[in-house]
């Protein structure tokens, strides 16, 4: 599976996140410009010494990089009233989250709208964090491959 999260901004999420492929065996893909430098220390702290063991690639054109992947990818956004959980994964699913401060560009929600999904939260709250949403989805994911991804 890969994670894709597109134009991130907060390092500490990031790491987070990178924390979370590491134990998954999860790769991650980053879409820039990223909101601070692969270098930033918060984004070192939170992702420990983990981030030697988590492929990772950047890509600069979503859009491009989405439309010549075979594999299934879903869209994740507090824009989308079909949860998460009605995904049927597979192991070569392609998650995708937007940026923290403009989640994804209208764009992907006009060309890809039925690849939209959400975590359900109650009414009238902006989104959940972007390292917890990431997990809630992979592990949905994991789960429904009985977890054989970690063996």
């Amino acid at each position: 599976m890969k994670i894709v999260l597109f134009e991130p901004q907060i390092p500490q999420n990031a790491g987070n996140i990178v924390r979370t492929c590491s134990v998954t065996g999860t790769d991650l893909v980053l879409v820039t410009p990223l909101g601070f430098k692969t270098s930033d220390r918060y984004l070192k702290r939170a992702g420990l010494d983990y981030w030697d063991e988590v492929k990772i690639e950047f890509v600069s054109d979503l859009k491009s990089y989405l439309e010549k992947q075979e594999a299934p990818f879903y869209f994740f956004s507090s824009k989308s009233n079909a949860p998460y959980s009605d995904i049927q994964y597979s192991e070569d699913s392609i998650l995708i989250f937007g940026s923290e401060t403009s989640g994804l560009p209208d764009e992907y929600h006009t060309k890809w709208a039925s690849q939209f999904y959400t975590i359900p939260m109650k009414a009238n709250k902006r989104s959940l964090n972007l390292a917890n949403s990431a997990s809630i989805v992979l592990y949905e994911a994991l789960r429904q491959q009985e977890f054989a991804l970690l063996s």
